[in-house]
């Protein structure tokens, strides 16, 4: 039994130390905070009402008094932070300029000679760290983005009109080149770099980052961490970079960070327009935060020690923003309230009853008979797919789309209002191209004998909405999702039973 003891030991160390690389934020009642449970409850009706919210976390003095996850999404999912990304790129910046491996006023010339054109442009020379952070690099033009030509090269290689630190201009591959940059200086990826001086920290564990070509992080996106991840962020930035009794990032670098270094507008009531820092977005209200594509949120509010961090898949980001400023401002009062259990247990069950929406509809139709087992095919289109067939699952509320293209096939399973899980392909172009993504669907029969289907990619902000009109021996399919860079329906297209 003796060679047990050293397996048992180091299971038993294991487990502490997963337990500490997930440790979580301490809880707490709303209340105790100073915060009004009622006020929190309209706050998440309200966001509620919006579609589509992924998550929402708000903390209070340190201390989470109100967490939810509309369903399918999941507390201990990681979720795409697109450009959030970029505050945890410009934390690495931070972290290596003071460790002394670069500055802020240092050329990003010097850091790429073997990629600098011939001849640099006298802009181009003048170009600093410092620009890189604040969106100021003197393009006119985004460079190129993409994770296949995102490289030092071909950013170096774009024309540069404006003076740096003059012109203010969103600039996710000024990102990509602060990642390089430590990545040249450090001999580590982004990611690499910041996981003994911010995850393990925190407490964050499973975080992933795509990369370049050239197995550079994408900087400026890629990353996927939950959302509570994405709170410890902002109460580390909140905390001045203090964590646990320990200073992990540089109190003067933080100030420096979140506060406005650049003009980028003069709206009063639009939070894009109140001025910029180092990878942070200041806002009204004297807060600030990181945000990414389609509502992806990290709010730090220092007046009021609080810190909220949302995930989404909404159109109207400034919309949500509005919501946070309307209800939650009001309910974080100065001192703790008195306790209001009723209150409490009400937000309590709101919170754990979130969910995405269901397909409206019946759960069956005349129509599932005579669609089921069929396969309805479909002639050259740009999707490239050829057949599609409807099978019922041996259940009363259950089925299974089966796709065929010129060169895979997948499943969809799916069941009435409910979310069935499993694994497969995601986006056809409209949303990227998602091979292999977490997923679940749900489904319902309309009352034209189509079949709809909501299928949510629960690692990202998208779910599609497909939708099969059957008319006796010919289908229409169409599938739509809800956001996008760019088209969010794809053509319809029309398949005969063979």
């Amino acid at each position: 039994m003796k060679p047990a003891a050293p397996l048992v030991g180091l299971t038993m160390g294991l487990t502490a130390l997963l337990a500490h690389a997930q440790s979580p934020l301490p809880r707490s009642v709303p209340e105790a905070q100073g915060v009004s449970s009622s006020r929190l409850l309209r706050l998440v009706e309200s966001l509620d009402r919006v579609d589509t919210m992924n998550s929402l976390m708000v903390v209070r003095h340190g201390r989470v008094v109100a967490e939810g996850w509309w369903t399918p999404y999941q507390a201990e999912s990681p979720h795409e932070m697109y450009s959030l990304s970029k505050s945890f790129t410009s934390t690495a910046v931070g972290f290596a300029v003071a460790e002394g491996r670069l500055g802020v006023f240092d050329e990003v010339l010097k850091f790429f000679p073997d990629e600098a054109p011939d001849e640099p442009s006298a802009n181009l020379q003048a170009m600093r760290v410092r620009d890189l952070l604040t969106m100021s690099t003197g393009h006119q033009d985004e460079p190129p983005s993409r994770p296949a030509v995102v490289s030092p090269g071909a950013f170096l290689a774009h024309p540069v009109p404006h003076k740096p630190g003059t012109h203010f201009k969103y600039n996710t591959p000024a990102t990509f080149m602060q990642s390089a940059i430590v990545q040249k200086v450090t001999g580590q990826t982004v990611l690499d770099y910041l996981k003994p001086r911010l995850f393990e920290p925190l407490g964050i564990a499973g975080m992933t980052w795509d990369s370049s070509f050239q197995g550079i992080h994408l900087g400026g996106y890629g990353l996927k961490v939950r959302t509570e991840d994405i709170a410890k962020l902002g109460q580390l930035y909140l905390q001045g970079g203090e964590w646990n009794g320990r200073q992990l990032l540089p109190a003067s670098w933080v100030a420096d960070a979140t506060s406005r270094q650049v003009s980028n507008g003069s709206n009063p009531g639009s939070d894009w327009d109140q001025g910029y820092g180092y990878q942070f977005w200041r806002c009204r209200h004297g807060a600030f935060r990181g945000d990414g594509a389609f509502g992806q949120y990290c709010v730090v509010l220092p007046e009021q020690d609080a810190v909220v961090a949302i995930t989404s898949g909404v159109r109207d980001m400034q919309g949500v923003l509005n919501i946070l400023w309307d209800e939650l401002l009001p309910a974080l009062g100065d001192h703790p309230l008195p306790e209001d259990p009723a209150a409490a247990a009400r937000l309590r069950a709101r919170l754990q009853s979130l969910s995405i929406r269901f397909p409206d509809g019946d759960i069956t139709s005349p129509t599932a008979t005579k669609a089921a087992g069929r396969r309805f095919s479909f002639d050259g289109n740009p999707q490239q797919l050829k057949s599609v067939s409807v099978v019922a699952d041996g259940t009363s509320d259950g089925i299974t789309l089966l796709f065929e293209s010129a060169d895979s096939s997948w499943r969809i399973p799916s069941r009435h209002h409910a979310w069935v899980r499993s694994r497969g392909p995601f986006g056809s172009g409209l949303s990227g191209a998602y091979t292999d993504e977490a997923l679940a669907a749900s489904h319902a029969w309309a009352d034209d004998g189509t079949l709809v289907v909501k299928q949510v990619a629960v690692e990202t902000p998208f779910y599609a909405t497909l939708r099969l009109k059957f008319d006796g021996d010919s289908v229409t399919f169409t599938r739509e999702v809800n956001v996008g860079f760019g088209g969010t329906r794809q053509p319809a297209l029309t398949g005969t039973a063979r």
